[in-house]
């Protein structure tokens, strides 16, 4: 019982920052000077003229969310049952 818990508990987590990455990804597709600036200079050219890291953020939290929450095609195939498959994707979704 306890491991239906916490995998349960896991799979939360993981939609709730599928989420976050979705609204921070929108929310710096509007403001993208504002969002980026704080942290460094060097991310202009990736923010400003084209919105490369919004769009990317977006597909990550979109992919997340439909891996954790999958449809019917999507259930039970060998890539949703994989757990080396996701311990591969969460550390990339990070960067």
């Amino acid at each position: 019982m306890g491991r239906l818990i916490k995998n349960h508990l896991a799979r939360l987590v993981v939609m709730s920052a599928g989420v976050y990455q979705i609204v921070a990804a929108i929310s710096g597709l509007f403001w993208p000077k504002i969002f980026f600036d704080f942290f460094s200079r060097s991310l202009d050219p990736l923010v400003k003229p084209v919105p490369i890291l919004q769009v990317l953020n977006l597909l990550i939290g979109f992919t997340m969310i439909a891996w954790e929450w999958p449809l019917g095609m999507i259930a039970g195939s060998a890539l949703h049952r994989s757990i080396v498959a996701r311990m591969v994707f969460l550390p990339v979704a990070v960067l």
